[in-house]
C-alpha cells in the first residue's frame, strides 16, 4: 500500500530525472553498475517511457548487457539531513529528506542511438547556458571519441519512487525547517510536495 511519501505524480518522476540526471545504472544482480546521465523520454501523458543514454564500449555494462538486457535504475535528488534546532523543537526526532526514484526496465544497445544520445543529453544539460554547447563543436574529435562509445534505450517496465519532503510534519514546523534552510533544490521540492501548508496561516 503506498504511503504519503509514496504518492507522486507523472510530473514529478520526469522534474526529478531533468534536475538530477545522472543515475546508477546497474544489472539486477548489482554485479556490474555505473554511474551515467539519462534523458527521459516520456508519451502525450507525460508518463516516462524510455531512457535514452551512452556508455563506453569497454563499460562491464556492455556485456553484462548483452547476457541479460534487464537493468535497474536508480535516481537520486535532493537530500539533506534536517536536525532538531532547524525545526526549533527539542524534542522532535531528527530525520534526513530526500527524493528518489527506481526504474525498472530492459535495454537495448543500438549503433544508430549513440549519436543522438550525445545530442540530447547536450541538450537537456547545455539548455540553461547563454551559449549552449552542442557536440559538433568538437570538431575532428567527434569522429575519435564517438568510436568508444555505444549508446542505448532503456524501456521502462516498472517505476517506484519515494519522496519524503516533509508531507508528516506539521505545517508551523515545516515553516520553521523551510525558514532555516537556505534557497536549495531541496526547499524548492519540499514546497512542491507541501503546497500551500508551509505558507503563514496554514494549518493543514
Amino acid at each position: 500500500m503506498s504511503t504519503i511519501f509514496e504518492t507522486y505524480t507523472a510530473a514529478d518522476i520526469r522534474h526529478l530525472i531533468d534536475r538530477h540526471p545522472l543515475a546508477w545504472f546497474m544489472t539486477p544482480d548489482g554485479e556490474e553498475a555505473s554511474l551515467l546521465p539519462l534523458v527521459g523520454v516520456y508519451n502525450e501523458e507525460g508518463g516516462l517511457t524510455e531512457l535514452i543514454g551512452h556508455f563506453a564500449r569497454s563499460n562491464p555494462l556492455n556485456a553484462a548487457l548483452a547476457r541479460d538486457p534487464r537493468a535497474v535504475i536508480l535516481f537520486q535528488g535532493p537530500q539533506s539531513y534536517v536536525s532538531p534546532s532547524q525545526a526549533g523543537r527539542r524534542d522532535w526526532g531528527p530525520t534526513w529528506n530526500y527524493a528518489q526514484l527506481r526504474v525498472w526496465a530492459e535495454v537495448t544497445v543500438e549503433e544508430g542511438l549513440t549519436a543522438p544520445s550525445l545530442d540530447m543529453l547536450a541538450g537537456q544539460v547545455e539548455r540553461d547556458k547563454a551559449l549552449p554547447w552542442t557536440p559538433s563543436e568538437l570538431g575532428p574529435r567527434y569522429d575519435q571519441l564517438i568510436r568508444h562509445i555505444v549508446g542505448f534505450r532503456a524501456r521502462v517496465t516498472r517505476t517506484r519512487g519515494k519522496f519524503k519532503l516533509g508531507q508528516d510534519e506539521r505545517p508551523d514546523t515545516l515553516r520553521t525547517i523551510l525558514a532555516s534552510m537556505p534557497e536549495t533544490d531541496l526547499a524548492d521540492w519540499m514546497r512542491r510536495f507541501n503546497p500551500g501548508r508551509w505558507e503563514e496561516g496554514s494549518d493543514a
